[in-house]
């Protein structure tokens, strides 16, 4: 399995050092895995030339073979661990940078007081990394920005937050309640990097407020720096509530500004493979996590009639949404 596991990463990479590093290998090892498959099955798998690696003819017929392979071993082993069963064997969750670090303390308590011996494994990566994951099977569930709208994925809806804008301590904004979109028009709007999904939400929020584009000068990796530079008097920012308290709290040179009704809105969720063995688990751990995030600054989900109505702990309704009631 394990030669079966080197020749498929590098017939996806088409190198060495990447397919290494996709599956957690060192190089030597990976390259003396893949020379061991060959000899098993008398065929050469990959043509070695100083600058690159190529599948041979061989290579190429047997590729998807031991993808599928693979695949089934899969699920095999997740069949085995859904059998022993629930909440028990590896879990490898895949978080997004924008929630990982505001919701993850509510998770890992969750599961270590529910659900001791589930083994959770964590894996911080954007969305696309994410996705090919899932679907790969290398991941088992995503903690993420919905909607994904992908074929073979399934959403568990867990919240809905407000976006704030956060402003340096001069700016014109600052500290306001009931800012109207229109504002976002003519503001200097810093950005994460691409790849990002936050990124493209605060577009989308900006197009939606009439802005035709959103010209971007200076970007940042992570939403840390991103609130630095707002600090440092470059700019402003939308910030999902989430974050805004950990992130904000290690300047004294920002304020935090709401936007008037219907507030910009992301969703979090869950997502796994559409047709999972442990399905019911993760629909069980979902129903978990929502009473857990109901003291987080969000608008819980519960499900009704095939919708997702939010319903917020402590919260009343409010005008344009009918549908918000407090939680019980």
């Amino acid at each position: 399995m394990a030669q079966l596991r080197a020749f498929d990463a590098v017939a996806e990479h088409l190198h060495f050092r990447d397919a290494a590093a996709a599956i957690g290998m060192s190089q030597p090892a990976l390259s003396g895995a893949v020379s061991a498959l060959e000899e098993v099955l008398g065929v050469q798998l990959l043509e070695r030339t100083t600058r690159k690696v190529l599948l041979s003819p061989a290579g190429e017929r047997l590729a998807a073979r031991a993808t599928d392979v693979l695949e089934a071993v899969g699920a095999l082993l997740e069949e085995a661990e859904a059998v022993r069963g629930p909440f028990t064997g590896t879990l490898r969750l895949g978080a997004i940078p924008t929630v990982a670090p505001y919701l993850l303390p509510t998770v890992l308590r969750l599961v270590h007081e529910r659900y001791p011996e589930l083994d959770l494994q964590v894996h911080e990566e954007q969305t696309a990394s994410l996705l090919d994951g899932l679907l790969g099977g290398r991941l088992d569930l995503l903690l993420l920005a919905v909607p994904l709208g992908v074929p073979g994925v399934t959403e568990l809806p867990l919240f809905d937050e407000d976006f704030l804008l956060v402003t340096p301590l001069d700016h014109w904004l600052g500290g306001r309640e009931g800012i109207p979109r229109e504002a976002l028009r003519e503001l200097d709007l810093l950005l994460l990097d691409e790849g990002h999904c936050l990124r493209d939400q605060a577009l989308d929020i900006c197009r939606d407020a009439g802005r035709a584009d959103a010209p971007v000068t200076t970007t940042a990796a992570g939403l840390s720096t991103l609130v630095q530079l707002v600090a440092g008097g470059l700019g402003v920012t939308l910030l999902p509530r989430t974050a805004v308290k950990v992130e904000t709290s290690r300047s004294s040179q920002l304020l935090t500004g709401s936007f008037a009704e219907p507030a910009p809105t992301r969703r979090i969720a869950l997502a796994m493979r559409t047709g999972a063995v442990r399905s019911a688990e993760y629909e069980a751990l979902a129903a978990e996590l929502r009473g857990a995030m109901s003291a987080l600054p969000v608008r819980v989900l519960q499900g009704r009639g095939g919708e997702w109505l939010n319903r917020g702990a402590g919260e009343v309704p409010r005008k344009g949404r009918g549908e918000l009631r407090a939680q019980p």
